[in-house]
């Protein structure tokens, strides 16, 4: 449930946001009576997440066991792909999202057209729905618990519409750089399991070579996959499975939070390790980029507005402008 709280607060308070800067700005065009419009376009875009995660559900149970998990490894990969593209381009545009969403409007009521604005609200909410729905569906499978894990991701949608709410109305200060600073490298590490997870699916399905398939190195004593060094490239990279039981609530923990699993194969290891290292010094690479002071010149322009790189709110006499402040 931590784990999927998470993600579902991660996920939904990004798009509370973008949805806020919506509202908050076409309110203060003094034009509500779009409004309808753009939430019409949030409706289909949570619709659309909620059939997708139907079909992921309900779609495999005719599939053979191989189908299954290949269908499951290619899902999970694409999942991690849209989290780790989601992290950057919040880490990126952060600082200009208000003024590209505004742009977005001002050019949709300029053209008059109806779509225009149905889209906006749908591309807003899309995103971080269809990865919200991948990556949850990837982690109820390698967790096999889904009342819980989807009871955590609910309470955590539930208390980003709170927090949403509480933003836009000025009634609460949050440091939103430093949450999705870190959120961000939270999720960084459940992307890691993830992709661990969608190795071993791969491998289960015969995708990927591994300790199921016919290039797994053998004990010719016991006629098991070897284990460690012995099991370089394709075998069990380790086996805890006797110390901590697959099904107990440390294996549960550990693989919610650090994609830790009791056996792992090579190739899961490496892939784990390959993603962290690689994603987390460029996450880490941006987070410094971000603290670094405004150059000189810049000075006078940023007089006139907020400092973009604080995403602090503050409460304001106009109860929609700490949403502006805090995700500009």
């Amino acid at each position: 449930m931590l784990a999927t709280f998470l993600i579902g607060l991660r996920e939904g308070l990004e798009a509370a946001l973008v949805v806020g800067i919506l509202v908050a700005y076409i309110t203060r065009i003094g034009r509500r009576e779009v409004l309808p419009r753009m939430w019409g376009g949030v409706g289909l875009a949570i619709a659309l997440s909620l059939a997708i995660g139907a079909i992921l559900t309900f779609g495999a149970y005719s599939l053979t066991f191989e189908a299954q998990e290949i269908i499951g490894g290619t899902l999970s990969l694409i999942a991690v792909a849209m989290v780790t593209w989601m992290i950057f381009w919040m880490q990126k545009t952060a600082r200009t999202l208000k003024a590209s969403l505004e742009g977005g409007i001002d050019r949709a009521l300029a053209q008059g057209s109806l779509w225009a604005l149905v889209a906006i609200g749908f591309v807003s909410v899309a995103r971080e729905g269809i990865e919200t729905t991948l990556l949850l569906w990837s982690m109820v499978q390698s967790f096999g618990d889904a009342p819980a894990a989807l009871l955590g991701a609910l309470l955590g949608l539930l208390a980003a519409v709170v927090l949403g709410w509480l933003l836009a109305r000025g009634m609460l200060r949050l440091d939103l750089r430093r949450f999705f600073m870190w959120t961000g490298a939270f999720l960084i590490i459940v992307a890691a399991g993830v992709l661990a997870y969608a190795v071993m699916d791969l491998q289960e399905g015969g995708a990927l070579p591994g300790p199921f398939g016919p290039l797994a190195p053998i004990d010719e004593a016991t006629g098991a996959v070897m284990v460690g060094l012995a099991g370089v490239p394709f075998g069990w990279a380790f086996d805890v499975t006797g110390q901590i039981p697959p099904g107990s609530a440390l294996a549960v923990v550990l693989q919610a939070t650090v994609g830790f699993m009791p056996r792992m194969s090579w190739l899961q290891v490496i892939a784990w390790a390959l993603y962290v290292a690689i994603v987390g010094s460029f996450f880490i690479r941006g987070v410094r980029a971000g603290r670094r002071p405004a150059p000189a010149a810049s000075a006078s322009a940023g007089a006139s507005a907020p400092a973009p790189a604080d995403l602090r709110t503050s409460a304001t006499p106009e109860p929609h402008d700490s949403l502006h402040q805090g995700a500009a």
